[in-house]
């Protein structure tokens, strides 16, 4: 079994969100939209948190003040992408590029799945620390990849060349080692990408706050 090493959870709270925001310049990201009371991305950080497997870093990009407030009081550390703009994967390389050294890997999060649990986090760290030789863990969810991704530290390098919107799936498709773990939870499939889809998943419709 690897060892228990610490895992970062990177969670990406940087794009500009625009399928959410509509056409109103001044509209705030989406990670900032309300879920049960409370920011999509304080759902997700506060998730990561309850695993207690190791740092959380959230990445920053648009309406970066926003997000940072929506996370007061929580013991995280912002990472600002001033290249947000350029597609995912700058967000991607800059969360890697914090990870403190210690860490084992990583969990890729996005700030807008707000379903992805605590004991989901805990599975997949558990089924990558019992596998000889894993590089990485995804969940899968009615035969399909879900997310987060937890990438082991033999895949940052190759993250780190990754360009515009690619994700960490184009550095897992095909690669050894990555080890599948089946899930019943379908929080691994549930983002939010439009308003509408915000009020089909919980109770509150969620609102776009302005920004200052």
């Amino acid at each position: 079994m690897a060892d228990a090493a610490p895992l970062a959870s990177i969670i990406l709270a940087a794009g500009s969100s625009t399928r959410f925001r509509g056409t109103d310049p001044q509209a705030a990201t989406k990670a900032v939209a309300l879920l049960d009371g409370a920011p999509l991305v304080r759902h997700v950080a506060q998730a990561a948190l309850a695993a207690g497997l190791g740092p959380v870093i959230v990445v920053t990009g648009f309406g970066a003040q926003d997000v940072a407030r929506a996370l007061d009081g929580l013991p995280v550390t912002l990472a600002h992408n001033a290249d947000f703009a350029s597609g995912l994967a700058s967000s991607l390389r800059c969360g890697v590029g914090v990870a403190p050294a210690e860490c084992a890997g990583a969990f890729v999060l996005l700030a807008d799945m707000p379903r992805v649990s605590a004991a989901l986090l805990g599975a997949l760290a558990q089924a990558f620390r019992a596998a000889p030789g894993a590089q990485a863990a995804v969940p899968v969810h009615a035969g399909a990849w879900g997310n987060p991704a937890l990438i082991g530290r033999a895949v940052f390098a190759d993250v780190m060349n990754l360009e515009g919107d690619e994700g960490a799936r184009r550095v897992l498709r095909g690669r050894s080692g990555v080890v599948e773990v089946h899930v019943e939870d379908e929080g691994v499939a549930l983002d939010v990408d439009t308003p509408e889809a915000l009020a089909a998943l919980g109770r509150d419709e969620g609102t776009l706050s302005r920004r200052d």
